[in-house]
């Protein structure tokens, strides 16, 4: 998910200069807490003081929050905004294939829309999809791609070393372009609504508050590397995607890579929709699909669904920033932090209480002014 927010950020450096440094290690650190919390919020100690796992997903932690004002009705506002959020995302890898296979064959005289009907059959094998083995199997292939795109852009640019300058970042800046930095930035490391079943499903579960500190760690020098060094190749000529200012013959080898990453990126999310949808039709939320004719149902639904969207929904980016800007922050900030001080209030340090509510401040002021940045553009393109 976080590749093609990555593509960005060096366009996102444009409008933060200096700050957009410190909010890509930021960035890091808060999405690495909150990920934190939101597992710890899975764990119960029982009478001899041991963490047991008596959650298991997302909707069970905001069942459990809810559970004295209504039993389910945390369980349902996750459900909706998680199964909005990734089904946005699944749109979007289609709207994004159909571009860059556009871009990528010029000459061939096919609509965005065709080209995005034609990824959207190389995905049809997702409705087989049914467990997470075979998802993360795809995943490693995309985390791969994503290494040789990134690899192939910071190459380029470090031959490009001699016109660098640091004169090219800027000290002041403009408000409405900073936001959207900020939400670029932040939001290249979303990954909660994975995590729980991420953490179930590891070997040793004790070692994951480790594995999130790694691969955030490591992200965020990636991230800063690759966001500087192009930046300082292109200064003020960086455009929105990276790939889009380097030469006809890297673009075109770039973009294919990038078709191949989001073709890989969509059953993750795909596949994290239906189990919800499915685990709520069947009231089972560790679906085993004892159904497979209701299973095969709900998943052709759901690819359908994205692919028509993909097609027939004008000012996709648009609505795609402002449903963002309220799952997205949601999911990432706001919620793990009510979670965890409504079941862990007790038990918390006063520190650890303050962590929490800025954590909740902050994401609610992220949230805001991507909605109102997203309204604002929205109105302008109906004038």
């Amino acid at each position: 998910l976080q590749g093609i927010f990555v593509l960005g950020l060096p366009y996102a450096l444009l409008h933060s200069g200096y700050s957009g440094l410190l909010l890509i290690v930021l960035g890091a650190a808060l999405c690495c807490y909150t990920g934190k919390i939101l597992i710890a919020c899975l764990y119960e100690e029982n009478e001899d003081g041991q963490l047991i796992r008596v959650r298991h997903t997302y909707e069970d932690i905001a069942n459990a929050c809810c559970k004295k004002l209504c039993p389910s009705l945390g369980g349902i506002v996750v459900n909706v905004t998680q199964v909005v959020e990734l089904i946005m995302t699944c749109i979007l890898y289609l709207v994004v294939s159909g571009n860059l296979l556009s871009h990528s064959f010029p000459y061939v005289p096919v609509t965005e829309q065709t080209w995005s009907v034609i990824a959207f059959v190389t995905l049809l094998p997702c409705v087989f999809i049914r467990t997470l083995k075979i998802v993360s199997k795809l995943s490693q292939l995309c985390s791969l791609v994503h290494f040789v795109i990134i690899f192939v852009v910071i190459t380029y640019c470090l031959t490009q070393m001699h016109q660098w300058s640091w004169a090219k970042f800027r000290l002041s800046l403009e408000f409405e372009n900073f936001l959207v930095s900020v939400g670029v930035i932040i939001f290249s490391y979303t990954s909660q609504i994975f995590l729980p079943t991420l953490e179930g499903n590891m070997k040793n579960p004790g070692e994951f508050r480790c594995m999130l500190n790694w691969t955030h760690f490591f992200a965020c020098i990636l991230k800063t590397t690759f966001a500087l060094t192009a930046f300082l190749t292109w200064g003020e000529k960086t455009k929105e995607v990276i790939t889009d200012n380097l030469p006809s013959f890297l673009e075109t080898l770039v973009n294919l890579c990038l078709l191949t990453k989001a073709l890989l990126s969509y059953p993750l999310p795909f596949f994290a929709a239906t189990e919800i949808v499915y685990s709520c039709i069947s009231n089972d939320n560790h679906s085993n699909y004892r159904s497979p004719l209701l299973a095969l149902t709900v998943r052709g639904s759901f690819l359908l669904l994205t692919l028509l969207m993909a097609m027939f929904t004008p000012h996709f980016a648009l609505l795609m920033g402002l449903s963002g800007s309220v799952t997205g922050a949601a999911m990432t900030f706001l919620l793990p932090s009510l979670f965890h001080l409504k079941l862990k209030w007790k038990k918390l340090s006063f520190l650890e209480k303050c962590a929490d509510i800025s954590v909740f401040i902050l994401g609610f002021l992220c949230s805001l002014a991507g909605i109102v940045c997203s309204i604002k553009g929205l109105l302008e393109v109906f004038g």
